[in-house]
């Protein structure tokens, strides 16, 4: 065996990852400290209304932010999400109908399957999809458009960016998906929607694999 050189070896995976979310979003963990953050985003917005709001406002306005959030969280949880981020303070008197979701490492398709098989096949499935590097990892951006399902709860058609990022390190393909998904101004495809997602884009740059 080698001889100890008294430095600390970096672990081969990573135990997680770091992101930096646009001005004016928050982030929601959905394992554990869902409701507290939940109601420290409410705390939060409530203390930035005006004084002059009746009282009756002021509390169907935290009881109406607060059902939106849990319900958020509870359908990005279902979808095996990690981390879900919102866009919690208005822009122009108007609050961004969007939101990120990082999701909790996924199993590749079989063991055996290498990252670079993965990647063709995602490659393939559609002219939305390209690849891309983030942090040293080689995955897929995928941009498609997801209609309105109400039987899903799911009123508007949306945008929506997928980054799939094969894990560094991983004897099997385990892969995180960090999704954006937005409604913007009611069209997918808006000038409005490009710059939004020109955004997430740019989020995506912070993107970092945690070691520690």
């Amino acid at each position: 065996m080698p001889e100890a050189s008294g430095e600390t070896i970096a672990p081969t995976l990573p135990l997680g990852y770091r992101l930096v979310p646009p001005p004016g979003w928050d982030m929601v963990p959905l394992r554990d400290g869902t409701d507290e953050a939940v109601k420290r985003i409410v705390d939060r917005a409530v203390a930035r209304l005006s004084e002059d709001i009746p009282k009756d406002d002021v509390i169907k306005a935290r009881l109406e932010l607060m059902k939106r959030l849990n319900k958020a969280a509870q359908q990005a949880r279902r979808a095996g999400g990690l981390t879900l981020y919102l866009p919690v303070e208005r822009i122009h008197g108007t609050l961004i109908g969007a939101s990120i979701i990082v999701s909790e490492a996924l199993s590749g398709p079989g063991v055996g399957i290498g990252h670079g098989e993965v990647v063709a096949e995602l490659l393939a499935e559609g002219a939305g999809s390209g690849p891309v590097t983030v942090d040293g990892s080689d995955g897929v951006r995928v941009d498609k458009t997801v209609a309105a399902d109400p039987e899903r709860e799911v009123e508007q058609a949306s945008r929506r960016i997928d980054y799939v990022l094969p894990v560094p390190g991983s004897p099997v393909a385990q892969w995180v998906t960090v999704c954006f998904s937005t409604i913007a101004d009611g069209d997918p495809h808006s000038e409005f929607a490009d710059v939004l997602v020109e955004l997430f884009d740019a989020v995506m740059t912070t993107f970092r694999w945690s070691y520690a």
